[in-house]
């Protein structure tokens, strides 16, 4: 079937159970490039239509081809908890100007939200990132209105760090190289260690040799 160009999939959460169907690979990839996990789906089946989240994906281990699709059906008056990917945009004037290097403490926001108001993605703006010192907060975040966070207000999303310095560098190849001394030392000694059990298995076996053969 996956040869065709079809796979397997289930719908799940619904009256009806859990419900197999089928869907063809390339409509689901054009689908799910433009809605993700957290954009709502029509999804026919049969002569229904179930409005459907993207909540698991199979892939095949030795290709990476998607081989599997599990799809929740959503109840649209009820409200879900998921996590909406963040979507880092603008330039931040601490990396431009300063060097500094853009630390994202944060890739998703859980929120709760009626299924038709879950966004896509949530878009973080790092052009406020002016020094070492600024910061973005959950509580910085714009959300789409009816769209309730659920992460800590004071939870940091993104940050800059200064550049390291040249002694910092210099400090850590230090370390590195100390690792790599230690770890061939630690290799001579093993290797000195099995050379030594072979000279000592080397002169045991004739003296026990030499034992048989005085009984005989």
């Amino acid at each position: 079937m996956r040869r065709k160009g079809v796979i397997p999939a289930v719908v799940y959460g619904g009256k009806d159970g859990s419900v197999p169907i089928e869907l063809d690979l390339k409509d689901f990839l054009g689908i799910f490039k433009t809605a993700g996990e957290t954009t709502l789906i029509k999804l026919f089946v049969g002569d229904k239509i179930k409005n459907v989240l993207i909540h698991d994906i199979g892939y095949d281990p030795v290709s990476d081809r998607v081989d599997h699709v599990d799809f929740y059906e959503v109840k649209m008056d009820e409200k879900i908890v998921t996590e909406v990917p963040l979507v880092f945009i603008g330039d931040a004037p601490a990396v431009i100007d300063l060097g500094g290097i853009l630390i994202k403490a944060m890739q998703e926001l859980k929120v709760r939200a009626l299924p038709a108001h879950l966004p896509h993605q949530i878009e973080v703006d790092v052009s406020h990132l002016r020094t070492f010192d600024d910061n973005i907060l959950v509580k910085d975040i714009k959300l789409p209105e009816n769209v309730e966070v659920l992460e800590h207000d004071e939870t940091s999303v993104a940050t800059i760090v200064p550049p390291r310095s040249e002694a910092e560098l210099d400090a850590l190849k230090g370390e590195v190289e100390e690792k790599i001394e230690e770890v061939k030392i630690e290799t001579e000694e093993k290797a000195k260690e099995r050379e030594d059990e072979k000279e000592e298995k080397g002169a045991s076996a004739p003296s026990a040799k030499r034992a048989d053969s005085a009984e005989k």
